[in-house]
């Protein structure tokens, strides 16, 4: 009996050590985690609590926190049995923001500054719903048949597909959404922000206000060998600097997201290990880093974060469009974009496009080229804040589209040789969800 209390006290001591070691220092993003994506849903999308720690916080650990909702005062308050709280304030035209006991509520803030327009043309130039229109070359049959299959039946939760819409020569052919969701339900882009983020350099760009090939302007670098990368090698996710984007462990990138107070920093004192345009390595700090430089282009506050409305959202009717800020008022570029499935699908067509939005031109056409493009070192895989399908990823979809992507599997795939515009939004990615079959899918009900 001795001999097994000292096993028993062995192990013991282990699992503690193990607990103090490994999970405890995981309690911050948990509960930050959590917290997040509770306001978020609730006060941008209405969502409850219940629903929200149903589905969007249904992942391993997320959903040891609890949570709690405070209407009155807009915030959010999470602990991971009992330990490490941490809260999330939500302020209208900013969205949900993590805050640490200093940062003070009380304080005036600025909002953007928006002029949504009201027009009566049907969608995607209008608000009005879109019109009724046959393709003789569309196979309804087969597409019905491919996006019914990208949806779970009945109490299954395998694909967990909360919405899907495919435009077709500027007419939308397919949409459907699950259970609890519909055409006005706001839903987070994660890194498909990041393909938002690129979108006003391309804006600035024609404007004559920035040219991407020139040095960072990033005072830490100039006396080192990162004053050779230029604003092309950061949106091309190719500078050569350290970081490591890994969601399901303590990161730079989960550090960034749910600890930082200040986002574009992070990426800014990692050395570099690579050669600038040589080495290519996704990271969110980097969007980030784009995102303080965009802020930094603007005399003050305000201009900044109404340039992100003005010169797009309001631009092109994405009414419902919103990225959340972080604690020193930066947008979150690289994560926190919300909009409807229906204005998700209008910024993929904005690409379709090539930057025309019916009749002005918001960027260049070469800027959708530009985008589009496979950088050095990527395989073909990744483009300038885009996916590419150039490398094969989906072999059985058009080698020419190229996409938005984000976490869970989010998708703004635009297929320039077919005139169509495919948006998936969910809660899983590939392999739960064939993306592959469903892309190729789609694009096989439209006869030659």
């Amino acid at each position: 009996m001795k001999k097994f209390f000292k096993i028993f006290g062995v192990l013991l001591v282990l699992a503690l050590v193990y607990l103090r070691i490994e999970i405890y220092p995981q309690l911050d993003l948990i509960s930050g985690f959590s917290a997040k994506s509770v306001a978020s849903g609730h006060f941008l999308d209405n969502r409850s609590l219940e629903t929200i720690q149903q589905e969007d916080n249904d992942i391993d650990k997320i959903d040891w926190a609890t949570n709690e909702i405070n209407d009155t005062k807009r915030f959010v308050t999470s602990k991971v049995y009992g330990f490490k709280e941490r809260k999330a304030i939500y302020r209208e035209g900013l969205g949900a923001t993590l805050i640490t006991d200093d940062f003070d509520v009380t304080k005036p803030y600025l909002v953007p500054k928006r002029s949504k327009i009201n027009t009566n043309l049907p969608f995607p130039y209008g608000n009005l719903e879109p019109k009724d229109t046959v393709f003789s070359n569309v196979d309804y049959d087969k597409l019905q048949k491919v996006v019914e299959k990208a949806f779970d039946k009945n109490g299954e939760k395998n694909k967990r597909t909360r919405s899907v819409i495919v435009i077709y020569k500027d007419k939308i052919i397919a949409e459907k959404y699950v259970d609890g969701f519909d055409k006005n339900s706001k839903i987070l882009g994660w890194s498909m922000t990041k393909s938002l983020t690129a979108t006003y350099f391309g804006i600035l760009q024609k404007q004559g206000k920035f040219d991407i090939m020139k040095p960072a302007p990033i005072d830490e670098w100039a006396t080192d060998e990162r004053s050779k990368i230029t604003i092309n090698d950061l949106l091309h996710m190719n500078s050569g600097l350290e970081w490591e984007e890994n969601y399901s462990k303590i990161c730079d990138a989960t550090k960034m997201l749910f600890i930082e107070e200040d986002m574009t920093q992070s990426q800014i004192n990692k050395p570099l290990i690579g050669k600038p345009n040589n080495t290519w390595n996704y990271s969110s700090g980097t969007t980030n880093l784009l995102s303080g430089i965009l802020r930094n282009q603007f005399k003050t506050h305000q201009e900044y974060l109404n340039f992100w409305y003005s010169s797009l959202f309001d631009k092109i009717g994405m009414n419902s469009a919103l990225v959340e800020v972080d604690m020193a008022g930066n947008f979150v570029g690289s994560s926190y974009g919300w909009a409807t499935t229906r204005d998700w699908a209008k910024f993929g067509l904005l690409y379709l496009h090539k930057g025309n939005w019916n009749g002005e031109q918001i960027f260049d056409e070469n800027w959708a080229n530009y985008v589009a493009t496979p950088t050095n070192t990527s395989n073909g895989q990744y483009g300038a804040q885009f996916w590419l399908n150039a490398g094969g990823r989906f072999p059985n979809a058009p080698k020419d589209m190229y996409y938005a992507s984000g976490y869970q599997g989010q998708m703004v795939a635009i297929f320039p040789s077919h005139d169509l515009v495919i948006v998936r939004m969910g809660l899983k990615e590939d392999p739960e969800f064939d993306f592959n079959g469903f892309l190729s899918g789609v694009v096989g009900s439209l006869k030659k």
